[in-house]
C-alpha cells in the first residue's frame, strides 16, 4: 500500500489505500451506466478511496475515489499531460463571517484542489474540470430558484470560469443523489442516480 495525502477541514493527514485491479484503457468521459454505456471496468492497479463531505484528495498516482452526492457538489480536476490529478466534496458555497477556512465550503474546496493539484505537478494551462452533485432532494425545496444544491453549482462552474479551468463534462442538479466513481489520473467518471 502507498500513502497519500487526504486534506480535511481539521489539518492534513495521511490515508492509507487499499491496492485495487487497473483497466487497461480508461475512458475518460463521463459515464451513466444506467443508460447502457460503458459499465465501470476492473480497477487493476489503481488505488481506491472514499472521499468524504467535506475533504478533498489530491494523488500523484492512479486512484479512484468514490463519493455520495446530495446537494453537496464535487469538482474533479486532473491534468492530462502529467496525470495528476484531485476531487473534492464541499457542503455549502460560500465561507462567510469568522468560519474557519474549510474545504466544507465551496469557494474554499475549489481553490486548493486546483493549489494542491499544480503543488502535486499538474500544469495549470492544462488542467481539466468535471462537475457533479448539486441536486435538490427534499422536495420542499423543488419549487425554489435558488436550493442550496444550485447555488453549490453555480459557485463551481463560476470559481473554475474565473480560474481559467474548462468544465470538458457535467452531471449536476435534478432530484435525486448520486454515487460518484472519479479517477484521478485521467478523469473517467461513473454516476448512477440513487
Amino acid at each position: 500500500m502507498r500513502k497519500k495525502t487526504l486534506l480535511t477541514n481539521d489539518s492534513n493527514t495521511a490515508l492509507m489505500m487499499e491496492r485495487v485491479s487497473r483497466p487497461d484503457a480508461a475512458l475518460s468521459a463521463l459515464e451513466h451506466p444506467r443508460r447502457g454505456v460503458s459499465p465501470l471496468p476492473a480497477a487493476g492497479s489503481l488505488q481506491a478511496a472514499y472521499l468524504h463531505a467535506g475533504h478533498l484528495l489530491v494523488s500523484r498516482d492512479p486512484c479512484r475515489v468514490t463519493t455520495i452526492l446530495g446537494s453537496c457538489v464535487a469538482v474533479g480536476i486532473w491534468d492530462p499531460v502529467s496525470c495528476v490529478g484531485g476531487i473534492n466534496h464541499f457542503l455549502l458555497p460560500e465561507r462567510t463571517g469568522s468560519e474557519l477556512e474549510s474545504p466544507r465550503f465551496g469557494n474554499i474546496a475549489v481553490l486548493a484542489l486546483i493549489q494542491e493539484v499544480v503543488a502535486a505537478g499538474g500544469r495549470r494551462r492544462t488542467l481539466q474540470a468535471k462537475l457533479f452533485g448539486g441536486a435538490c432532494v427534499l422536495p420542499a425545496f423543488q419549487s425554489g430558484r435558488g436550493h442550496l444544491g444550485r447555488k453549490n453549482v453555480e459557485l463551481a462552474r463560476q470559481v473554475l470560469l474565473d480560474e481559467g479551468i474548462p468544465v470538458t463534462a457535467e452531471d449536476v442538479e435534478g432530484e435525486r443523489g448520486r454515487k460518484l466513481i472519479f479517477q484521478t489520473h485521467d478523469g473517467a467518471a461513473w454516476v448512477r442516480s440513487l
